[in-house]
């Protein structure tokens, strides 16, 4: 029976000591001195052919080791998605292409032994081009003269209802009953499109790996990602090498928020050592980072809501049209997301349709951003919500309580499992007592003459792809009875690592200090699908209970052997010490772990795999405070109060750092961020000083309370708390943004130009 030591208690990360002082731990930190530099000279246009390279002059400047193009790359297609095998994501891409998809998209690469010599040489390569009409505008692009892909080896590994030749990535429909008929007999119907544009994730560790051969000839490969196994597979499909030859270690992140679930880089300097048999590194300048990586999807997402006037909502209609961008990675299952990760916060429908289309344009490629496409479907069904609360005339509050889904209801938009967990119902309450709604909505004009407005939202997210991802861990006693836990999961910033360990002494009844976790390595560690999908806690931390619990098991048959006790299952596990009850004998781990030593058949070592049928959705209600200066259009977000339900809290103070971090990031997206092209294609905010993100001077107060339910699926009770953070952020601006002044804006970023100019017209 566990006695609740470990888990819902702040304790400190792991890694915090190195962190603070300054420790090599990042992937340039580690990479050897001799590495060759490797960088890419990027095309400057949006669409054209590679008519000739001329890499001669560029070839004798000293230093260079070698110089390659599209001449050069193995003929076979490949996608840097890092998702489970079989993936979703086309193959539509070779490691260097004659068609030039996007600016920025690579045309050569330059090896050298120092950073000015390839600096150098990528000035005096020339490239003739033969320019081609770009295709800009997602909205065109379905079926649209210009093909960004029109390649006969295009290939999906999954009929996910893509066609290149009308410029799909992936399309679909999932619907339940009639809502045409809903629609048409509802007593109020909401009509709107909402519109949402590229961020991107900012992480300050940009894009980076360096590659060599090891002692026997093996590629072995050290990156900043999220999924060391997937970029295993991904290198050697685009190498055409086989997987036995790659090793990959995946050293701290410093950050990564879903890019890093992308190879963005990782084929690259491997694909140098590949064919000069000498160390290569990578690393992307932050204008790279900014114009050449895996920014959110944009979208577009017309939603219908009809509901009676007594406010229950008796259908819902949502249709997502993505822009993937030059390549297709991620967008097969980012747009699925905005349907099934926001339809089923509400439950009292007789009908709903989700509709889906993922496009392919000459613009920088999309991919993988916290939220993971239920970011934008959020924004758009929950402004629907509160536009449908302005029509009957109701408190948005009370909409939603008489329409959310409930513990033990069956949800027929998220795949008709049932809500085996939720507490959203006291989230919102919570969140209406912590913002004082009652007085303060819709809005309060000061004496200064700004305007302050209110406004809610809600979101929800999964724990894991149900009966896909997989995690694994290995857990070891060694001598004086300490455990090292070997995972294949990654810690990217978020404290895995040390949750990880307290769900192990839980079950260990042991100090955490007792637990050595071990980071990522394919060789060695146990399988796991990566850090992404909100699957660690849930899923990884699952695997590590079930781990614990083999591991006690061949505990007690070691100890039975030396105590000389016929039946181990007897035994009682205490934590110290393993326990005769009928004989009083005892021996503690610390002389079991080293009695193994010496004379021992049996391996004190377990390890668990673990997928879950379910993906249970944590759930999180937030309201906004924002005050917005008539004259100038100023948004100030004063005060930002959310209440997640993420089941059982394992790290309490983790758990709010992951939750203010996603909440500020939503508040960028729903104010300041927005990736800018001209009209060439040409990314205009390139930096940080061009590209708008939020500060501590931008942001009041944040709050965060948690009303935690019992998730029987997951380890302790947790779900997921990663990703649904992200989500709420920007719907409860827009409508507290409305409440202030009237205006609703159905398209992101809300500036404060915007605001001017709308109150400026609004007459």
């Amino acid at each position: 029976m566990t006695q609740w030591k470990k888990i819902n208690h702040p304790l400190m990360k792991k890694d915090a000591v190195s962190l603070l002082t300054g420790k090599p731990v990042y992937t340039q930190d580690l990479a050897p001195a001799d590495c060759l530099i490797v960088k890419a000279l990027r095309s400057p246009y949006a669409h054209a052919i590679v008519k000739a390279v001329n890499t001669a002059a560029a070839a004798k400047v000293p230093g260079i080791e070698c110089i390659v193009t599209a001449d050069d790359v193995p003929q076979k297609r490949f996608t840097i998605a890092g998702q489970t095998y079989p993936e979703l994501s086309p193959y539509d891409r070779y490691i260097l292409d004659k068609r030039i998809r996007y600016v920025g998209d690579p045309v050569a690469l330059v090896a050298g032994k120092t950073e000015e010599a390839v600096d150098k040489a990528l000035q005096i390569i020339r490239v003739e081009y033969d320019v081609l009409k770009p295709l800009l505008d997602f909205t065109k692009a379905i079926d649209n003269p210009v093909v960004v892909h029109p390649e006969a080896d295009w290939t999906p590994k999954v009929d996910v209802g893509g066609d290149n030749t009308r410029n799909l990535i992936a399309s679909g429909t999932d619907e339940w009953g009639d809502v045409d008929a809903v629609l048409a007999a509802s007593e109020v119907v909401v009509d709107s499109t909402y519109h949402t544009k590229q961020v991107q994730q900012c992480m300050m560790e940009t894009f980076r790996a360096f590659s060599y051969l090891d002692m026997h000839g093996r590629m072995t490969i050290v990156c900043s990602t999220q999924v060391p196994f997937h970029i295993r597979r991904i290198v050697a499909n685009a190498l055409d090498i086989p997987k036995s030859q790659i090793r990959v270690i995946k050293p701290r992140i410093g950050g990564g928020f879903g890019a890093k679930q992308t190879a963005v880089v990782e084929v690259y300097p491997a694909y140098i050592t590949h064919i000069t048999g000498k160390p290569a590194l990578m690393v992307y300048s932050r204008e790279e980072a900014m114009t050449v990586s895996a920014p959110r999807h944009e979208a577009q997402i017309h939603v219908r809501l009809g509901a009676s006037k007594d406010g229950i909502i008796h259908g819902i209609s949502l249709h997502s049209l993505w822009n993937g961008g030059a390549y297709g990675e991620h967008s097969p299952t980012t747009v699925t997301l905005s349907g099934h990760k926001s339809i089923p916060l509400y439950n009292k429908f007789a009908a709903y349709r989700f509709r889906y289309e993922s496009v392919y344009t000459n613009t920088i490629s999309a991919g993988a951003y916290r939220g993971y496409g239920a970011t934008q479907g959020i924004f758009a069904l929950e402004s629907a919500v509160n536009e449908l609360a302005v029509k009957l005339h109701m408190d948005p509050t009370a909409l939603r309580l008489k329409n959310i889904v409930h513990e033990g209801e069956v949800m027929p938009a998220y795949f008709n499992d049932v809500s085996t967990s939720c507490t959203l119902d006291a989230c919102i309450e919570r969140v209406k007592e912590m913002i004082h709604w009652k007085d303060a909505y819709p809005r309060t004009v000061l004496p200064d003459g700004h305007i302050r407005g209110v406004g809610m939202s809600l979101s929800m997210q999964g724990s894991s792809i149900a009966h896909v991802d997989v995690a694994s861990a290995t857990i070891k006693v060694n001598d004086d009875g300490f455990y090292t836990l070997a995972i294949g999961a990654t810690d990217m910033g978020t404290g895995c690592d040390t949750i990880l360990a307290q769900i192990a002494a839980e079950c260990l009844q042991c100090p955490v200090d007792h637990i050595i976790p071990r980071g990522v390595d394919t060789d060695t560690s146990p399988y796991d699908s990566g850090s992404y999908a909100s699957s660690t806690t849930y899923l990884t931390g699952k695997a590590v209970e079930l781990t614990c619990a083999s591991l006690i098991k061949r505990m007690k048959t070691r100890a039975a052997a030396v105590l000389d006790c016929k039946q181990a299952e007897h035994l009682v596990f205490t934590g110290t010490s393993i326990d005769d009850p009928d004989t009083g004998k005892s021996i503690t781990i610390k002389e079991l772990g080293n009695g193994a030593m010496c004379g021992n058949d049996i391996a004190l070592e377990a390890t668990e795999s673990h997928h879950s049928p379910t993906s249970p959705p944590p759930y999180m209600a937030s309201a906004a405070a924002v005050d917005i200066d008539p004259e100038t259009g100023h948004i100030d977000v004063v005060d930002f109060a959310s209440v997640v339900d993420c089941g059982t809290v394992i790290n309490p103070a983790l758990a709010k750092v992951q939750v203010e971090g996603g909440i500020v990031q939503g508040i960028g997206m729903a104010l300041t961020e927005n990736i800018q092209m001209d009209k060439r294609g040409r990314i205009q905010n390139n930096s940080f000083m061009q590209y708008r993100m939020p500060t501590r001077q931008d942001i009041g107060s944040v709050r965060v309370e948690f009303a935690p339910s019992y998730e029987p699926q997951g380890p302790f009770g947790a779900k997921s708390i990663g990703e649904i953070v992200i989500n709420s952020s920007a719907p409860a601006i827009a409508d507290a943004v409305y409440n202030a002044v009237g205006i609703r804006f159905r398209e992101l970023p809300i500036t404060a130009e915007r605001v001017y100019l709308a109150l400026k017209n609004k007459d």
